[in-house]
């Protein structure tokens, strides 16, 4: 665990995206964990809905609706938008990716499964995007938020900056 610098508290720190792994064993088990949790659930895991997730696993960055629905063309499948927005729809609905608000884009979620507030990095270099789970309820926005009488039920950080790899380079 890690103090975040925002909110005093411990904070999780599996950041998962800029770090090398094993990116097949990363794609199947992430395919496994739908398959497993969409039959268990009594959820299609369509065909489509298969491809969009690998699609979104292998690029490891965020995805338009767009350039989904031009790789699953690609792949054989339908050339209509609805393609695209109704498996990214199914993957959102039910924890397999998340949409990244700033860039109206997709990204597999890198803890599906688990009952998070993800908080993302997106380097404005590469368009690149890690996912970590934050803990906002608790740090400084929960107590904005419970001295207001507010209460939370969804948080999402999205953090703009560079990757590793594009700091580096800017570096040198």
């Amino acid at each position: 665990m890690t103090s975040g610098p925002e909110t005093g508290h411990d904070a999780p720190s599996d950041t998962v995206g800029f770090d090398t792994h094993d990116h097949a064993g990363c794609i199947t088990a992430a395919v496994s964990a739908a398959e497993a949790h969409c039959a268990t659930n009594g959820l299609r895991f369509t065909p489509v809905r298969r491809k969009a997730l690998e699609i979104l696993l292998q690029e490891h960055r965020a995805l338009g609706a767009y350039e989904m629905l031009d790789l699953l063309r690609d792949a054989g499948f339908g050339s209509q938008p609805p393609v695209a927005y109704r498996a990214l729809e199914f993957l959102v609905a039910n924890g397999f990716a998340h949409k990244i608000e700033r860039l109206n884009a997709f990204v597999a979620c890198a803890h599906p499964g688990a009952s998070h507030s993800p908080a993302f990095m997106i380097c404005r270099a590469c368009d690149s995007v890690a996912e970590a789970q934050s803990a906002p309820a608790r740090g400084s926005l929960g107590d904005v938020a419970r001295a207001a009488g507010f209460q939370i039920e969804r948080t999402m950080v999205e953090a703009v900056g560079l990757c590793p790899n594009c700091a580096e380079k800017a570096a040198s």
